[in-house]
């Protein structure tokens, strides 16, 4: 057995964790360590120096220029409205209570503060190598290679720099570092001296080894501890570390480390009163009382060249190297390998055992962890065995380890092997559990596989019920929980094995067994959760909540909290959840997730993976070595992470964020970018937003850093943008800009009233022009109504008017001699005939109104109609003859030209005393309708006007008029009479042109249009 003392290795294993952002007593290498390189493209340029700025980003300065970083993103950044900084190299960058960042560069120190950028000169050619702030705000600065006149010690004041030097007591030396105790003094190292500046009175500290050795690795850096030591850092090996104590210079030399070895570039003290120590070739170490630790680029370290070191406001640890910047972040979880103290590569096991200890078996090693000392077995020497299984502790305190094929007890230093009575290898044990009347049970693979009882130190039963056993756990009601290997659970008391079967997929494998007071048990298996409580089976997916299924160990905290180390995260349930799943194992449950942000890196373990130590800490074992959290000290990031909105992109245009954003008009696409400054775990910054005026709430977009419209009309809009950091405290306040978009020209609110007016307006005038329309049809509707009863009535007057009063005049004169009664008899004669007549000419004219050719296209066949009427008063012979080939027409043209043709027909049977009657229709180009007699005729005026008190011709001039057709007529006294009507094929046959001439004549008749 070979037992070593390592105290780094106890406070890592043993004390709780800090109540602080990084834990002191951690190791660096269990920190969340982030790098980002130059040879990776985060910079162009060598880095130099870091700070936080009060807005919350990191800046860091290089030989061109600064660059920001707001843990995604390292962008350049630049003073703005013409400003600039004298030169882009920047040595130094420092922070005041007052809000200003102070930037060193070569010849200049320059302040940055309300977007207002001031230089003061130096006069030197190189720049401010040391910069502090005293207890009243004052910044003091070192110069290196100050003029005569100057000394190498100055205040910064408004009008300029008042330094201290020879006259006040001060030698002449290169200032190269400043710090500010917390007794208001301010120490300047240099590169031959150290001094001490109180109320104006110098104290001088000389380093033998700088004596002489102007220029040359000298003082570089100085820190001060909350207790009040000065830390001094000396570029030059042999002096290296030191600390003044009471008024002394001593190196600090310890059995870890020699620091006068170190060539020291930087110092700083963080806020649990850690040293930092940077140094030009070894990387970073750290001190914690007197403890070291180290880092450097064999653990991942962007460079060993540091030169500069600084701490954030939520604690995160922030490296300058000549190569790029690292950060160092505490985790809830961090992991115990064999760099923190393990003697072996994996962890197969882990159990914590009553008097404190920690036990981890793995390969080739079995260690214990307890106290201030690490206790390494390792085969071949402490340890009979090569491979450590199982472990356990029993009532008695006594270590019980499978190893190899075999199981063994520890007990009072020793290893005794457990037997069976044939001398057969026990197998692989791959569990073991104490039943309550304290007797041991294994399960090991024999072969067969199977349960054995082990009293003393030999196996005194085996039970092969249930088969093929793989997890067992002691049953605190009585019995034997059993897991096995097709994951099943089984229950064994007195010999007897109740097996309970769960529906699991097809290779599935039960881990663990985790029994509960109230006599249930849960199982940690590949397919979820498992379990078994008063006769109810119980499972646990992701369907109930769980973030993956492959459970690889559980445990429960001191609070009853169910601690579930997953393939994927590590996730805890509530007491209370836990409960309510037992009684209803369908519902859903809550489960509080750890991933690898968080420290989490899980990997399944052999054999029994969890453990909860005296101390309430939680341990899992795994591949890589141990884990470990502490439930009652998870340490909160309280740090709300500022919000600042960086820019807004129009239409592929860049808008500084201002208060106020105006944008052009008829702007479509607009991109807002944004941030929230929490550095722990930058990916797990959340963000909400909300554009007031056109979100109706906030939007979730997770951790993305844009916001995105393409729907904005113009107006006014106010962006919020809230953010929560790693640990979900929200930053209510956020931040807000106000974005105005202009209307384009039509869109303006003067061109919207024009707008309203002038369509007003058109309405009004549309209106009254339709009006007119109206008006106008209707008197046109008036006027053809007019038109058919002037022609009824020069019908009616021309026919059957006449007749009557022919008929009167001869019934009068009949009454006039009412004793004649031969001339009594003519009257009443020629009455009755001309009444005849009176009646057929009523009818021919009841004949013209009605008879239409609508019902037909066969004009020819209507005029023979016409003729059949127009015989029953006179006896003419009449002909028909048509020319061409009949065609669709118009009914309404068509119905015209058949009234001319009616017309010209009856007239001819009336007045003309005709012996034939010769009607003519030709189709052709045009339609001609000829209708010609041999009777008395008409002179010459009476054929161009007609007859005073007729209307017969006159009627049909009209109605050929208002068809577009030309009515000629031709009489000679006792030569007869010929009219001749001839319309244009356009207006009357069913083509496009004359549809939309007939369309336009159909709304004139309809009275829908005026009239021509």
């Amino acid at each position: 057995m070979v037992r070593r003392f390592w105290p780094i290795v106890m406070l890592v294993l043993l004390q709780p964790a800090s109540a602080w952002a990084v834990d002191p007593t951690r190791r660096i290498t269990q920190y969340a360590h982030t790098a980002w390189r130059m040879q990776d493209g985060a910079f162009n340029s060598t880095p130099a120096a870091i700070v936080q700025t009060p807005d919350g980003y990191i800046w860091i300065g290089t030989e061109d220029g600064i660059v920001q970083f707001d843990g995604v993103r390292f962008v350049r950044w630049t003073p703005g409205n013409g400003q600039r900084l004298p030169t882009s190299e920047v040595f130094r960058l420092r922070t005041t209570r007052d809000g200003s960042v102070w930037i060193s560069a070569v010849g200049s120190l320059s302040r940055w503060k309300e977007h207002t950028l001031t230089t003061f000169a130096t006069g030197t050619r190189s720049g401010p190598d040391g910069l502090a702030e005293d207890s009243e705000g004052t910044l003091w600065l070192g110069l290196n290679g100050a003029p005569s006149e100057n000394g190498p010690l100055c205040r910064v004041l408004t009008t300029g720099l008042q330094c201290v030097g020879a006259a006040d007591g001060i030698p002449s030396f290169n200032a190269m570092s400043v710090v500010a105790d917390r007794n208001g003094a301010i120490w300047v190292g240099g590169d031959t001296l150290l001094v001490r500046w109180a109320r104006g009175a110098p104290t001088v500290f000389r380093l033998p080894g700088l004596a002489g050795n102007a220029g040359m690795g000298g003082i570089m850096a100085l820190a001060t501890s909350p207790e009040g030591t000065v830390w001094v850092g000396v570029g030059k090996a042999g002096l290296g570390l030191q600390r003044v104590i009471d008024g002394r210079l001593q190196a600090f030399d310890t059995p870890a480390i020699r620091g006068s070895s170190l060539v020291v570039t930087t110092l700083h003290v963080d806020r649990e009163g850690s040293i930092w120590i940077g140094t030009y070739d070894r990387g970073v170490y750290r001190i914690y009382g007197e403890r070291v630790d180290h880092f450097d680029r064999t653990n991942g370290l962007s460079g060993d060249n540091v030169t500069d070191l600084t701490e954030d406001r939520e604690g995160n640890v922030w490296v300058v190297t000549a190569d790029g910047i690292d950060r160092f972040a505490d985790t809830p979880m961090s992991s115990v390998s064999v760099a923190e103290g393990l003697c072996s590569t994996e962890a197969s096991s882990v159990l914590a055992s009553r008097d404190g200890s920690i036990w981890t078996g793995g390969d080739g090693a079995l260690t214990r962890v307890r106290e201030n000392s690490v206790t390494c077995f390792r085969s071949g020497h402490e340890l009979p065995g090569s491979q450590v299984t199982s472990l356990f502790e029993d009532h008695a305190g006594r270590l019980w380890v499978g190893l190899d094929r075999g199981l063994w007890v520890y007990d009072r230093g020793r290893f005794q092997p457990i037997t069976r009575r044939d001398a057969r290898p026990i197998g692989l044990v791959t569990g073991i559990a104490e039943d309550a009347e304290q007797r041991i049970w294994i399960a090991a693979t024999g072969p067969p596989r199977m349960l054995m009882r082990v009293e003393g130190l030999s196996v005194r039963e085996e039970v092969h019920e249930p088969p093929m056993p793989r997890r067992i756990a002691g049953d605190p009601t009585g019995g034997l929980w059993v897991g096995t290997v097709n994951g099943d659970l089984a229950h064994v008391r007195d010999g007897q094995a109740v097996v309970h079967l769960f529906e699991h997929p097809e290779g599935a494998v039960l881990t663990q067994l985790l029994p509960d007071a109230d006599g249930s048990v849960i199982g940690a298996t590949s397919y979820g959760l498992i379990g078994w409580r008063q006769g109810k089976a119980l499972t646990l997916g992701e369907k109930n909540g769980l973030p993956c299924e492959q459970v690889v160990a559980i445990t429960f905290d001191r609070r009853g909290d169910l601690w579930l180390y997953m393939n994927c995260a590590l996730g805890v349930l509530k007491h209370a959840d836990l409960q309510a799943w037992k009684q209803n194992p369908g519902i859903s449950v809550t489960i509080r997730i750890f991933d690898a942000l968080d420290g989490v890196r899980p990997k399944a373990a052999a054999f029994v993976a969890a453990a909860r130590s005296a101390d309430g800490r939680l341990w899992f074992a795994n591949t890589g070595g141990l884990q470990v959290i502490n439930p009652e000290r998870l340490v909160r990031n309280t740090t709300p992470p500022p919000v600042h909105i960086e820019q807004v992109v129009a239409d592929r245009i860049a808008y500084e964020a201002q208060r106020t954003v105006r944008l052009p008009p008829l702007t479509r696409d607009l991109q807002i970018d944004y941030v929230g400054l929490s550095f722990v775990a930058p990916q797990k910054v959340r963000f909400r937003f909300r554009l007031d005026g056109r979100d109706e709430a906030w939007q979730e977009p997770g951790s993305r850093r844009q916001a995105f419209y393409s729907d904005l009309r113009p107006g006014t809009y106010r962006f919020r943008v809230i953010a929560s950091n790693n640990d979900g405290i929200w930053n209510e306040q956020g931040a807000s800009l106000e974005i105005v978009i202009a209307p384009a020209w039509y869109q303006t609110r003067a061109f919207v009233v024009m707008t309203i007016i002038v369509s007003a307006m058109i309405l009004w005038v549309a209106y009254r022009l339709r009006m007119r329309q109206l008006a106008r049809a209707l008197n046109a509707r008036f006027d053809e109504r007019l038109i058919e009863r002037t022609r009824m009535a020069r019908d009616l007057h021309d026919t059957l008017l006449q007749t009557l009063q022919g008929t009167k005049m001869v019934a009068d004169t009949a009454l006039d001699r009412p004793d004649d009664a031969p001339a009594l008899v003519r009257a009443l004669k020629q009455v009755s005939t001309w009444i005849g007549q009176a009646s057929e000419e009523g009818r021919s004219a009841v004949n013209a109104l009605r008879t239409s050719t609508t019902e037909g296209n066969d004009l020819a066949e209507a005029f023979r109609r016409a003729i059949e009427d127009g015989r029953r008063q006179s006896a003419i012979g009449a002909s028909i003859a048509v020319t061409g080939s009949p065609r669709e027409m118009h009914p309404v043209v068509r119905d015209e030209v058949y009234r001319i043709g009616y017309e010209a027909i009856r007239n001819a049977y009336t007045h003309s005393h005709a012996n034939h009657l010769e009607i003519t229709l030709g189709y052709g180009r045009d339609l001609t309708l000829r209708v010609a007699d041999d009777g008395i005729g008409m002179d010459p005026p009476t054929a161009e006007h007609g007859r005073d008190g007729h209307f017969g011709l006159p009627g049909m001039r009209e109605r050929a008029s208002r068809i577009g057709a030309t009515l000629s007529m031709t009489s000679t006294p006792g030569a007869g009479t010929a009219v001749v009507v001839t319309v244009p094929g356009r207006a009357i046959f069913r083509r496009t042109s004359s549809i939309r001439f007939v369309g336009k004549l159909r709304s004139v008749f309809s009275g829908t249009e005026e009239t021509e």
